[in-house]
């Protein structure tokens, strides 16, 4: 028993007949006294932080309670040379929640961006409860801009602001489709979807989108899906064929609709949606050798099977 511990039950016998207020205030002073209690509740390192170069956190930001911040713990290395380019995610289900999604989100966040989810950060173990719409992804880019614009932010002048990506699994594929046509979106990633023929047919809270919608499309876009044996497959493979005026890539994964999200790091999941987004928002041209080129380097992988148009 630490002296600190010791010294709190001294003072909780003390008082503990006298004054019932007091005593809540000296059990909150303790707990706030302690970083690593008065921090608990705010964020959360997932999993060892990520393989990228920025070890990761996962936050509850004050001034965005209603979504999950994940991002570079240290902020010091952004600003003038290297900004944190935007990523809004919805997830799996409709949930209000990225329980689901947090290995992966956190994978991409390691590598120097600033990735937003739907839904209050989940606690250790917590499931999350609660339907997302899609026009939290819209508040969601709204929140980064202007934190970037807020001298009391600690993401001041650390936003790249004009590399804005959408995404996000099933569900949240369908809310990805839905914003992607707000003309401020420079890439879109729709993993583990697609649009239903039938628009209406889906479960509760699923945007009724038709396909018309893809023609609203005006960025670099990836699908990337579980396979055949994936729900999604034959709505995000129709998608595919039907896009005819933007580049698109669908990579296939022969592992059903629930992707790799919950494996160590994301999984190949994350590994290839993280080139994207470094060849997409950060204009890295050595991540983008796995979707350019013929054979692209992911159509060399044996775990994937691939498609391009409008791509090089």
């Amino acid at each position: 028993m630490t002296k600190t511990t010791i010294s709190l039950l001294r003072k909780i016998t003390i008082i503990k007949s006298q004054n019932r207020a007091l005593l809540v205030s000296i059990l909150l002073g303790y707990a706030f006294s302690i970083p690593s209690l008065a921090q608990e509740s705010a964020f959360r390192v997932v999993e060892d932080g990520g393989t990228g170069p920025f070890s990761a956190i996962m936050e509850k930001d004050p001034s965005l309670l209603t979504h999950t911040v994940f991002r570079p713990q240290d902020l010091s290395e952004f600003g003038d040379k290297e900004k944190l380019p935007i990523i809004a995610w919805g997830n799996g289900a409709c949930a209000n929640s990225p329980w689901e999604h947090v290995n992966f989100l956190s994978e991409v966040a390691s590598h120097g961006f600033l990735v937003i989810a739907l839904g209050p950060m989940p606690k250790e173990g917590e499931k999350g409860t609660g339907k997302s719409t899609s026009a939290q992804m819209i508040a969601a880019i709204d929140w980064a801009i202007a934190s970037n614009e807020n001298e009391d932010s600690p993401l001041y002048k650390k936003v790249d602001t004009s590399k804005i990506a959408v995404s996000g699994m099933s569900c949240g594929g369908l809310q990805t489709l839905e914003v992607a046509p707000d003309p401020r979106i420079t890439t879109v990633v729709v993993c583990n979807s697609g649009i239903l023929p039938n628009p209406g047919n889906g479960m509760p809270g699923m945007p009724s989108l038709d396909k018309a919608q893809l023609k609203q499309l005006h960025s670099p876009t990836l699908y990337l899906l579980g396979g055949e044996k994936d729900i999604a497959y034959n709505n995000g493979m129709d998608d595919f064929n039907r896009i005819d005026h933007v580049p698109v890539f669908v990579g296939n994964m022969d592992v059903g609709h629930g992707g790799t999200y919950a494996q160590p790091h994301g999984g190949e999941f994350a590994r290839v949606a993280t080139a994207w987004y470094k060849w997409q928002l950060k204009r890295n041209l050595q991540a983008g050798k796995l979707f350019s080129g013929d054979p692209s380097g992911l159509a060399q992988s044996k775990e994937w099977t691939v498609q391009k148009k409008n791509m090089r």
